[in-house]
């Protein structure tokens, strides 16, 4: 089965051949990719090089934690998308977005405040976990509408951080 996967407004179609070769866009990759001890944490290692990635299903898409940047990745099977075309659909960027913790860690800053006017990509938080400090970013432009934690503060998985209007 043929899925398109959209990363950034870029879209891209993998194929899943078998347990340890995917097809994107039309390039075949030997893959390994295995889950760490039950977690949400997933080793990736593709064409010799070895990622690890933390990845944690949204409200609407997939959140993927890689190389200390959040990445919202929508992914729909061919039928799906063939139906959401059929009626009309397209991804609105209206209504709440809740910025979500993709692991537990500890807050480092929040250089937004509520109120502010933001731009799509600009950093909203900046989360440590294992040492790894990772910016978390705005998926659109908006307005941050709730700030519900603060520096210093520790912070759960998938627990709302803040929001966007």
């Amino acid at each position: 089965m043929k899925y398109i996967t959209t990363v950034e407004g870029k879209e891209f179609i993998v194929d899943i051949v078998d347990d340890k070769h995917v097809t994107v866009n039309g390039k075949t990759y030997q893959i390994d990719f295995e889950s760490v001890s039950g977690q949400p944490v997933y080793s990736l290692i593709a064409e010799g090089k070895s990622h690890e990635s933390y990845i944690a299903r949204g409200d609407d898409n997939w959140q993927v934690l890689l190389r200390g940047r959040l990445y919202l990745v929508a992914v729909e099977d061919e039928r799906e998308k063939r139906l959401r075309a059929a009626a009309g659909g397209g991804v609105v960027e209206t209504g709440e977005f809740l910025l979500k913790a993709p692991m537990p860690g500890l807050v480092v800053a929040v250089p937004v405040e509520d109120g502010q006017e933001i731009k799509k990509g600009q950093v909203l938080l900046i989360l440590e976990s294992m040492k790894m400090q990772n910016e978390l970013k705005a998926p659109r432009d908006g307005k941050v509408s709730r700030i519900k934690v603060k520096a210093g503060e520790s912070v759960e998985q998938k627990q709302t951080l803040l929001s966007v209007a």
